[in-house]
């Protein structure tokens, strides 16, 4: 490990460009003067710049943010046009912390609008456009009438404003959010990871309260992942659902961008909305199953997670993997499948070199002690001895205590190489990045204004206790109204194998191989058998099971080809998602 860390110093050549005067910050203190080694309380000088970095970042930020958010559910109530006669926003997501963005220290709390999750990993707003401030600066450029209620607990007031758009004619858009973070800090009683699927602040009863009483409701959630929508998500009332994740100090440009038809939604969501809480199937760890030690985690789900799991078991979703809505629409046609010139692929074989050596290595303590007078800063760790005493050295109390050393750990003889490694380089045996099959699909945007669509690839590895299909690639692209585009996807061997645990290597199964194309895990209209490419190998085994034994899904640490879970009564056959005919999403 030593040898790794000094060899990207070198590699990148630290010792020659170093910054001057670095670094102009400080992560403890936003003090212009404090410690430089705070932890130590040692070296008071200027430790804050208060430099101004932003540059042009908020474009790219609020591009990003657009271009991220999903639209879930659409029934014509979007875009809007910021001339609506009324336009109504509820909830504290929608508005400004109570104390500031940066009020709760690592982003530790959940009140005002959710744009970004707590933990060591934060940083601090250089401002916020919360998405009650950016609508109604539309609404305002249009001479729109905005009012809002952004208390979540408002029964009597949310409801009235509400009935009034009922009345008048207009819009109701509602915020919601559910947060998490790092285990180090506890909001609400989630000690990090979250604790339910539900939305925060009883935001299920905010959307329901105001669906009540106004027939054009529209839900904007920013959440760290899924969450459960089913006691409202089909309400009539609620004629549009989006969600726009966590998305930074941008927000509130973005999802107006998003809401007043600026930016065409083009995001798809990277997770499954399942329809109950069991509907995963596994579950997070809430406490601690070994005592005082590291929790234990068999992982018996296998790859079965998330939309695999779905698929496995016959669970109906309520939002699919990689779905997501646009104002326009898109359909699919003309898959094309090449099989590429590929050699068959050669396991590595040979012996690795023997460990190096660096320098000659001295077994008298005196050769590392530190310099004469060498100032010691608390807590840090140095390369040289503080005392030729290496238990005082140490600092460590359980110095000269008897440990085991497994067999091999000091074996510095050459090792045989494995199968799935490389001789030449990082990343693995480099045939496993072979192409070999290129997939081809049409897209045409048969609607009246340009959009983004995510064509995604999927394919079935075919054998009975693998995932009904996998994605393997996906590309974005924006087509024009009435212009077609084709997508191209490559699908490497890595792509197309199985983990052999008797061969600990990759290996390309028998079973017949399918590709898929479409706009997300369920909704994919074409699709075509994957033959003609070289699929073998030249070591002398077999190019996988016929019978499903001996190997493991491409992604598994499994010690099997079954990953834990029974089959139950799945049915093996290519997912066939699509109605009969299906040529087109319908908005």
């Amino acid at each position: 490990m030593a040898v790794r860390i000094v060899a990207a110093w070198y590699y990148v050549d630290r010792e020659n460009n170093q910054v001057e005067n670095s670094p102009t910050f400080s992560s403890w203190t936003q003090d212009t003067y404090g410690y430089s080694h705070y932890y130590a309380s040692e070296g008071y000088t200027l430790i804050n710049e208060h430099l101004d970095v932003q540059d042009d970042h908020a474009e790219l930020i609020r591009k990003i943010d657009a271009d991220g958010t999903v639209l879930l559910k659409n029934n014509g109530a979007l875009p809007l046009t910021g001339k609506e006669k009324l336009t109504t926003v509820f909830g504290s997501d929608s508005g400004e912390a109570m104390y500031g963005p940066n009020g709760c220290g690592d982003r530790g709390c959940d009140n005002g609008t959710l744009a970004m999750g707590w933990g060591s990993g934060t940083a601090n707003f250089p401002y916020l456009i919360t998405p009650l401030e950016a609508i109604k600066s539309v609404v305002r450029d249009n001479r729109g009438s905005i009012e809002s209620v952004t208390d979540d607990f408002a029964y009597a007031q949310q409801a009235a404003l509400a009935h009034r758009v009922s009345q008048t004619g207009g819009a109701c858009i509602v915020f919601a959010n559910s947060d998490a973070g790092e285990g180090y800090i506890t909001v609400d009683g989630n000690e990090g990871d979250r604790n339910n699927l539900t939305l925060w602040h009883e935001g299920d009863a905010l959307i329901s309260n105001v669906a009540s009483q106004c027939p054009n409701t529209i839900v904007v959630m920013h959440t760290v992942g899924p969450v459960l929508v089913g006691n409202w998500s089909e309400n009539v009332n609620v004629t549009a659902i989006i969600w726009a994740g966590i998305p930074g100090q941008e927000s509130g440009n973005a999802i107006a961008d998003i809401l007043y038809g600026a930016v065409n939604p083009g995001g798809k969501t990277p997770f499954t909305w399942g329809k109950t809480r069991e509907s995963y199937g596994t579950d997070v760890m809430y406490t601690n199953n070994n005592g005082q030690g590291a929790p234990q985690d068999n992982f018996v789900e296998g790859v079965f997670i998330d939309y695999r799991y779905f698929d496995r078991f016959n669970e109906t979703p309520q939002y699919e993997f990689g779905y997501g809505l646009s104002y326009t629409n898109f359909s699919y046609a003309n898959i094309k499948i090449n099989a590429r010139s590929a050699p068959a692929y050669v396991p590595t074989t040979g012996n690795t070199p023997a460990a190096p050596t660096y320098g000659s290595v001295s077994n008298r303590t005196a050769d590392y002690l530190c310099p004469p007078g060498f100032h010691f800063i608390s807590a840090y760790i140095y390369p040289c001895l503080n005392s030729t005493d290496l238990a005082t050295a140490s600092l460590e109390p359980r110095y000269g205590q008897n440990v085991t050393i497994n067999p091999g750990e000091y074996d510095s003889n050459p090792q045989p190489r494995l199968p799935a490694g490389s001789a030449v380089g990082s990343g693995g045996n480099a045939h496993l990045y072979d192409v070999l099959y290129t997939v081809t699909a049409d897209v045409t945007n048969t609607g009246a204004i340009a959009g983004d669509e995510v064509a995604q690839l999927y394919v079935s590895l075919g054998g009975p206790n693998d995932p009904v299909v996998v994605l393997r690639n996906f590309d974005r692209k924006t087509i024009a109204p009435g212009a077609t585009t084709t997508y191209s996807f490559d699908i490497t061997r890595r792509d197309l194998s199985n983990w052999d645990t008797a061969a600990q290597d990759w290996i390309i199964s028998s079973y017949t191989k399918t590709a898929y194309v479409g706009s997300s895990s369920r909704r994919l209209p074409l699709s075509g058998t994957l033959s003609g490419a070289n699929t073998g190998t030249s070591s002398g085994y077999p190019p996988g099971p016929t019978g499903g034994s001996s190997s493991a899904s491409a992604g598994s640490t499994a010690s099997s080809y079954h990953h834990g879970k029974p089959t139950g009564t799945k049915s093996w056959a290519p997912p066939a998602y699509s109605p009969p005919g299906y040529t087109t999403k319908n908005w």
